[in-house]
């Protein structure tokens, strides 16, 4: 560690940042090594449990002895001899299924702390990682799943991605911030990185310098969702391709120095941006670091919410990738490695996670694309979903997360039967299902969200979900709004019909979901419930 923590003599820090103060959360990798993978559950100290988390490890609900882990995909890529190891793990610790996140990471449940070493070391030898997965860190980069292959990028990112990873990751000058954070870099003109729910993103922009156009970035900052979502706001700035990573150690090193460390629930950079002000924010930034101010030409285009689904032309000639449906992100080891020798026999090694639970196939010759749609796991794994199972997102809910408040999976299942059977559609509506206010389902950013909750009734609570309507991250983006009801989680799949057939029948040709919510108002899709 370089740097002096000065808050350390604040009488005000919360219980966390005290235990941060006594050991640095890294510390805790070499301690499950040396210790607890050796004497057992028991033995976790409260305060290196609630360190667990610099590993990639949180304790799993219902609190017994069983972990989830947390492996950082960086910009969603892998290769197919990671994913080999991935699905290994998946089977030999976590009972046989991977969990694709809505940040592209890839989960594992029922691990258990002695077998951790194993899946540290199995990780290490393919060059993946847990660490810092989860913790007061950076956290697992997004970006364009499709970097190196998309013809719609002005530049491939992955390097960057690589760099500004490699940088941060057991940095113990970062190790210690006041609450997670969390990068996007993206240089796909269809906002592929959902730039305006990170605590800094970069998006594709151009500025002429000398007579000359440079490609390079716009700089977003203080984005996230949770209980308090904020929407990120644009720096008037251009970043040139190499001032990437100093820009984002500076917004880094801000965030360490001057965020709060008082209360956990205020201690993100999105609350630190809204009370100095962008142009204070911006102002300080600048002390750190010498770009280019002034913003360029924004390239930004459209917002695809990291659909990919079917086969497509890449910018390399005679080759394509696939996207294929992943539902609710389960993927089972034997689907793993097989999508790995398919990766292998017919594309570039390379399998992608995307933003919304799915995975991408890449470097596909012309001649084989139709022999890998027939494939006989492309019918679960379906590169054309039906149109609710295709668009539906779920966080892990109470079966596993310590925070939920519902089950989620099995009723977004559910719900996505229902619907297909019920309704044809041709436009696709984006519904997600989240257990809690934490809101790991991103319900701000979907066209329908449920959210759970609990209704009292005469037998007892039951479970319940809040409904939202009209998020999309296009343009400056829009978060969903609250219909201030709650809804038996039995019947949710009823009021969701309702709303989505009044859309149906209602729908000027072509319109998505979001555009129509703007036009109809929020008045009139109530009305539709009842």
């Amino acid at each position: 560690m370089s740097y002096e923590a000065i808050w350390s003599n604040s009488d005000k820090l919360n219980e966390v940042e005290h235990i941060k103060l006594n050991k640095d959360g890294l510390d805790v990798i070499q301690t499950i090594i040396d210790k607890y993978s050796k004497t057992g559950y028991s033995s976790i100290t409260p305060e290196d449990m609630n360190l667990f988390k610099w590993a990639g490890v949180y304790e799993q609900k219902p609190k017994n002895g069983y972990f989830m882990m947390r492996v950082r995909i960086n910009s969603g890529m892998m290769n197919s001899a990671q994913a080999k190891i991935l699905a290994g793990i998946a089977r030999d610790f976590g009972r046989g299924v991977a969990n694709v996140t809505t940040r592209g990471a890839i989960q594992f449940h029922w691990i258990q702390v002695e077998n951790l070493p194993d899946i540290f070391e199995r990780l290490s030898s393919c060059g993946l990682s847990s660490f810092e997965a989860c913790g007061d860190c950076p956290r697992t980069i997004v970006g364009n799943s499709l970097a190196g292959v998309d013809k719609d990028e002005l530049m491939d990112t992955r390097e960057l991605v690589e760099e500004v990873n490699n940088f941060f990751v057991l940095n113990k000058d970062f190790s210690n911030l006041p609450r997670k954070f969390k990068i996007s870099i993206s240089s796909s003109i269809h906002n592929a990185g959902h730039a305006q729910i990170n605590d800094i993103s970069f998006t594709p922009a151009v500025k002429e310098f000398d007579g000359k156009e440079k490609i390079g970035f716009h700089v977003w900052v203080g984005g996230g969702l949770s209980a308090v979502p904020v929407l990120a706001q644009k720096l008037d700035i251009f970043v040139k391709p190499d001032e990437v990573l100093k820009v984002a150690e500076a917004v880094c090193t801000i965030f360490r120095d001057y965020g709060y460390r008082e209360k956990r629930g205020r201690a993100r950079l999105k609350f630190l941006i809204r009370d100095w002000g962008i142009e204070r924010f911006q102002e300080k930034l600048l002390e750190y670091v010498s770009v280019s101010t002034g913003c360029g030409e924004d390239k930004l285009v459209d917002w695809n919410a990291s659909y990919y689904y079917g086969a497509h032309p890449q910018k390399q000639a005679n080759k394509n990738y696939i996207g294929i449906n992943v539902p609710f992100g389960e993927v089972n080891a034997e689907e793993l490695l097989e999508l790995a020798d398919i990766s292998e026999k017919y594309g570039d090694k390379s399998i992608r996670t995307t933003l919304t639970q799915n995975l991408l196939l890449t470097g596909i010759d012309d001649k084989d694309v139709e022999d890998v749609l027939s494939l006989e796991l492309l019918k679960r794994l379906s590169p054309k979903p039906s149109t609710f199972l295709g668009y539906t997102v779920s966080c892990t809910g109470k079966e596993y997360c310590n925070l939920a408040i519902v089950e989620t999976k099995d009723r977004a299942k559910k719900i996505a039967e229902y619907l297909n059977e019920k309704i044809e559609l041709d436009t696709p509506v984006r519904i997600h299902v989240t257990g809690c206010p934490n809101s790991c389902g991103q319900k701000q950013i979907a066209d329908l969200s449920l959210q759970g909750a609990i209704i009292k009734t005469e037998d007892g609570p039951v479970d319940a979900f809040t409904l939202w309507i009209g998020g999309a991250l296009e343009g400056e983006g829009k978060f969903s709004e609250s219909m201030d009801c709650r809804i038996k989680s039995t019947e949710a799949h009823l009021v969701l019909e309702k709303l989505i057939l009044f859309f149906k029948e209602n729908q000027i040709d072509g319109e998505t979901f979001f555009a129509f919510t703007k036009r109809v108002g929020m008045e009139e899709l109530k009305k539709s419930m009842n």
